[in-house]
């Protein structure tokens, strides 16, 4: 199958802007109004395989876009995402071309209303000595 991301559909993608390393396109399919990816030129699929110079100009282009969004309007949010899943086969949803995901986000959004709202339930406070011993865990796993 050949990537979505190296051999752009612009009928179905259009790049809003392509810089040195990286371009930018609205999401489809999208999860809120204003989904953006930002995207590697280089078929890329791990984090470790981006070289300095796409480093910079793709955070710097994640946080310019921030930015961007957190201005429109007083209270505006966005969420930041980057997803490595090598265990899900892919799809229209997933990639293995590594990209970022920002989504502009709003108090009791229709994101939140219908997922998020959940995952209240799912999140489990722990007590000071199960936190004492996860950080413990942490720090052998990725030798701290």
């Amino acid at each position: 199958m050949a990537c979505p991301f190296c051999e752009v559909n612009e009928q179905r993608h259009p790049i809003l802007e392509k810089r040195d390393h990286v371009y930018i396109m609205p999401s489809n399919p999208r999860l809120v109004y204003g989904h953006l990816l930002i995207i590697p030129i280089r078929h890329i699929e791990r984090p470790t395989d981006l070289r300095t110079d796409e480093q910079y100009e793709l955070f710097d282009t994640v946080i310019e876009l921030q930015e961007k969004i957190l201005t429109l309007k007083p209270g505006m949010g966005c969420d930041v995402r980057q997803h490595s899943r090598p265990f899900l086969p892919e799809s229209n949803v997933k990639v293995d071309h590594i990209h970022w995901h920002l989504l502009p986000r709003e108090l009791d959004d229709e994101l939140y209303l219908r997922t998020q709202i959940f995952e209240r339930d799912v999140f489990r406070m722990l007590s000071s000595e199960e936190m004492q011993q996860e950080a413990q865990r942490l720090r052998q796993l990725f030798m701290f």
